[in-house]
């Protein structure tokens, strides 16, 4: 029998692949360790990539208004990159800079009301007790080891000594490594924003020399597709975390609750994770409206309600949910999916990755069906 050349060649492909899969399978620690080692070795470069691709989303728009209707010009990306740079520095800065003296007044506040509320909660103790002689008897008839309590606190803090210092240790360290990290990550966005179009365009030519032209186009184009979808989900996160959080400030600021500014920047900011987020920034507003009175407590928790149902009926599906194209079950299914692989990170990547899969699958489905139906009208 004879075989043509591109059937050998498929055949050897093939065989190649089973061999280096078999061993994968037999050796898979091995491979799992190699893999981390390689990802730990990348981690400062796909830092540098992913701050890349969050700076280009503005810098895009800067860019656009610096061209105007004229032609682009060698000063514009330098110039779009510095203006950047600013104006995001300039937003941490700003919420720093208002956040910080409210933080401050905060835990001034924190402080003088938390010897309050312990003295209502013992004095509500005392009376409880008043009321129900049984608690005291039964307190009263526990017994506790002392000298043996004693003990195991001083092996504990013996124990804990040790490995504070370790702690204190591996804490410097990974500080040091992350800043590093960080500055090599930083410097590297900085060469692909400056080269972005030269870096996409040999992409492009790898892609067609080393894949048929079918291949190489349809990747070329999920690339592209993927880069939309995970900028316009950027966007519209951000601008939703924004609206998010002025409406809690205007509205408690309206109804004269405590912490309004507080509260409305770190809702912000915790909206920035989908779905989630915000109950986050619930959890921390409800211990500190708990610091006032309970009453306070459960009015924030009926703002934090509404507004939320306001936000996910009618601001999420237009501002982040047209931006991705993606289903409400699909969106909640991959923040769960994305949250217990990968934490915070997830959900925000698995959202739109998700998305791409969505809008694949669709295009998929249409031609399959276009192409069926093809077949029935001509064999009519």
């Amino acid at each position: 029998m004879n075989l043509s050349d591109d059937t050998v060649k498929k055949i050897r492909g093939l065989v190649l692949f089973t061999i280096v899969a078999a061993v994968a399978a037999v050796h898979y620690r091995e491979c799992l360790a190699v893999l981390a080692r390689l990802l730990h070795m990348l981690f400062p470069f796909l830092l540098g990539g992913a701050i890349a691709f969050g700076l280009n989303v503005p810098m895009r728009q800067v860019e656009r208004l610096l061209i105007g209707k004229g032609e682009r010009k060698k000063w514009h990306r330098p110039v779009g990159l510095v203006v950047t740079i600013v104006l995001v520095a300039g937003v941490l800065f700003l919420v720093v800079f208002v956040v910080a003296p409210e933080l401050v007044r905060t835990l001034v506040g924190l402080s003088r009301s938390v010897p309050v509320f312990v003295e209502r909660t013992l004095s509500q103790a005392e009376e409880l007790f008043v009321q129900y002689p049984e608690i005291v008897q039964t307190i009263e008839s526990i017994e506790i080891n002392w000298v043996e309590l004693f003990q195991q606190i001083i092996g504990f803090l013996k124990n804990g000594a040790g490995s504070v210092l370790d702690t204190t240790f591996s804490a410097a360290v990974s500080i040091v490594t992350g800043f590093t990290n960080f500055s090599i990550g930083f410097i590297f966005s900085l060469y692909i924003l400056l080269q972005k179009e030269t870096l996409c365009a040999q992409g492009k030519r790898l892609a067609r020399a080393f894949l048929p032209e079918q291949a190489a186009e349809l990747l070329i184009a999920i690339a592209k597709r993927t880069e939309r979808t995970f900028s316009h989900f950027l966007a519209g996160q951000c601008v939703e975390a924004v609206i998010l959080g002025t409406m809690f400030f205007v509205t408690m600021s309206l109804l004269r609750m405590p912490y309004a500014l507080l509260i409305g920047v770190l809702i912000a900011f915790t909206a920035l994770i989908p779905v989630f987020g915000a109950f986050i920034g619930c959890a921390v507003g409800v211990f500190l409206m708990l610091m006032v009175s309970p009453f306070t407590t459960l009015e924030f928790v009926v703002v934090f309600l509404v507004l939320q149902q306001i936000e996910g009926n009618l601001i999420y599906p237009h501002v982040v949910g047209n931006s991705v194209g993606l289903p409400s079950i699909w969106v909640l299914m991959a923040v769960t999916v994305g949250g217990s692989l990968m934490g915070v990170v997830g959900m925000l990547v698995f959202i739109p990755l998700c998305s791409v899969l969505y809008s694949l699958l669709r295009d998929e489905v249409r031609r399959r069906e276009w192409k069926r139906r093809s077949r029935k009208t001509g064999s009519a």
